[in-house]
Parts: C-alpha cells; structure tokens; sequence
C-alpha cells in the first residue's frame, strides 16, 4: 500500500515516528579510502573522489545497504536515501554530474529494498523510505561575495532544474515520501519544493512531503537570516505533511526554537539534533543515553511527531528513541483558524 498524504497523517496521529540516524557518522566508521570510494566504475576518473558519500551507492552499495540495515533494526519507521548531496551542484565538485540520476534511482532503490525486507518480517510496523534533498552547496538569496551584494552564484531555475533531476531519480527508484531537509536558504528550499510539487503533479501521485530547516548558532537564525517562525510563514503556504528542525544544534539548544514552532505550525512536527555540538576536533560526544533524556522531554511536552537524529547520531541513539516513543503520545497540531 502506497504512503499517501492521508494515510501518513492518521499513522502520525497514532504514534510518534521515528526517522534514521546519520548516514555520513556511520560511513567514517568504516574507514574508506580514495580507492574504495572509486571501486572499479571510477578506477580512472581524473578528479579525486574521496569523501563523496553519495557515490558509494554505486561503488559500495552493500556499505549503504549495512547502514541502512542497521538503523531498521534500531526500530526506524523511516531511513532516509544516500542522497544527501545528489545534486548536479554539488556532484560537480567531483566532476560527476553526469550521475546524479543514477545515484538517486540506486539510492532509493538500496533503501526501498532494505525498508521492504524489515516490513515484510513484521507487516504490524510498515518501513518507509525518504527520499534525502539537501540544501545544495549555494545560496539563492545571498552574496558569497562581499564585495558584490548583488551577485548570485545560483539562481532560482538553476536549482529547480537541478532539483527536479534528483527527484526524477528519487521517484524512479521508489521512494515513498520526500524530505527536504537542513535548509539554510529558505529560497533554496522554495525552489525545491516547486520541483517537488510539479514531479508530483506530473505523475499524479499524493506523496507525503517533509521540510526540515537547520538553525545555525544560538541567534536562533538561519544562516540566510529568518527565525523558526518566519521560515514556516515562509513555506506555509506548500503541501507538506511535517516540518521540522534537524542539524547545527543538540537537542538541548533546539529546545526554544522546537517549541516556538510547535505552538506555530499547523502541520505536524519533526526533530532530528545532532548529538550535541561539536568537539575542538569535530566529534560529537553526546552519548545515546544523553540525548535520549532530552528528546524525551520532548515527547513528554508534546512537542513531536517524528525524532530522529543527525550528525553524531547512530543506530545506538534511534534504538533508545524508539523505546521512548512507544511510550508518549504524538504532539496535536494547533487548529488553523482564519478570522476575517
């Protein structure tokens, strides 16, 4: 049975759901080198290729396959796809965008196989798959230059044609809904959710869409400048099932900004912190125990819908959220009422 936007909304009314953790956490831990990252499809591409995530569906897909395992076991409802930086933005860093479609439709098609073998073991709690849209390594609505304000290095097309390749492979490789996530430029965002919606309406399907913005440092702003709540007003107007929060903080400093937008947000409400912030060296050190605490003052406040974890985060912390779920209620969105 297909996850239309219906069926999404009365399972998240039922119960707290619960997202993967990171993926790129999870890679490190496998220590892969330039040639692994290459395999035997890229042994002579004349760029270096190392720490592109996203390329090891295609040259070590049986890594993300294990990942994405791993994290189903734990007790996600949801895993997201090896798609994080699958764009023809991104991907050129590597000189690979050529590829973009074949690492999304691989992505999907690696999760939905791993998803369907955890549902078909127990069809009482279905798996799903999120199809995984960053924010791109541009921004449309600033200058990465100071001394021209006016400069764009991305413009508003650009991303929705980039976008609306990665969705094509997304949808192709059978995804069953779409999370666009750790937005930084709510301009991006807006670009990726007109691609989302016109791929969706061109294949007539009602799929489940997910938006999650990423508050930068304790200004409690994104990094193109908007709160919590002017980002939502800002995207409020899109079919999307959730919105959330994900990356940058710990939970402990999401916290105000969670519930600034639980007492806003009509739809339904997603938080996935990092395990704290980072060390000197770039590790995160809140233990699953720890952050554990935290998310479940969230489901005892009923702040959430969906929690899972970002960067940091490993099948260890979604284990130990999963058993907090099963005990709280799901966050009740607010009413929508238009005064006249």
């Amino acid at each position: 049975m297909s996850l239309t936007r219906s069926r999404f909304s009365d399972i998240l009314k039922q119960r707290i759901l619960i997202l993967d953790g990171a993926m790129g956490t999870m890679i490190q831990r496998y220590a892969l080198g330039e040639q692994d990252y290459r395999g035997e499809k890229f042994k002579h591409h004349a760029f270096p290729l190392k720490g592109n995530n996203d390329l090891l569906s295609l040259t070590q897909p049986h890594i993300i396959s294990e990942i994405h395992e791993a994290y189903l076991e734990a007790g996600a409802d949801i895993i997201e796809t090896n798609t994080f930086n699958a764009t023809q933005i991104s991907q050129s860093d590597y000189h690979i965008e050529s590829l973009v479609y074949e690492i999304n439709r691989a992505s999907a098609e690696l999760a939905k196989r791993a998803a369907d073998k955890y549902t078909n073991r127990n069809l009482s709690k279905p798996r799903w798959v999120a199809g995984s849209i960053g924010p791109t390594n541009k921004m449309a609505s600033m200058s990465p230059d100071v001394n021209d304000p006016g400069y764009r290095a991305v413009s508003f097309d650009d991303l929705v044609e980039n976008y609306c390749l990665q969705v094509t492979g997304l949808l192709d490789g059978g995804v069953d809904l779409l999370l666009i996530e750790t937005v930084f430029d709510t301009l991006n965002a807006k670009a990726a959710l007109y691609a989302v919606q016109t791929l969706l309406d061109e294949r007539k399907l009602d799929m489940p869409v997910m938006v999650s913005v990423t508050i930068t440092d304790a200004s409690g702003r994104t990094l193109s400048g908007q709160t919590p709540e002017a980002f939502w007003i800002s995207i409020a107007h899109a079919d999307i099932s959730a919105v959330g929060i994900n990356c940058a903080l710990g939970a402990s400093d999401m916290r105000p900004y969670l519930h600034e937008m639980s007492e806003r947000c009509w739809t339904y409400l997603s938080c996935y912190p990092n395990a704290g912030l980072p060390n000197e060296l770039g590790q995160y050190d809140e233990t699953p125990k720890e952050m554990a605490s935290v998310m479940e003052t969230f489901c005892k406040d009923g702040f959430i819908n969906i929690m899972g974890g970002c960067c940091g985060t490993t099948p260890d912390h979604i284990r130990l959220f999963s058993h907090i779920a099963e005990r709280y209620a799901p966050r009740v969105p607010p009413q929508l009422i238009f005064k006249s």
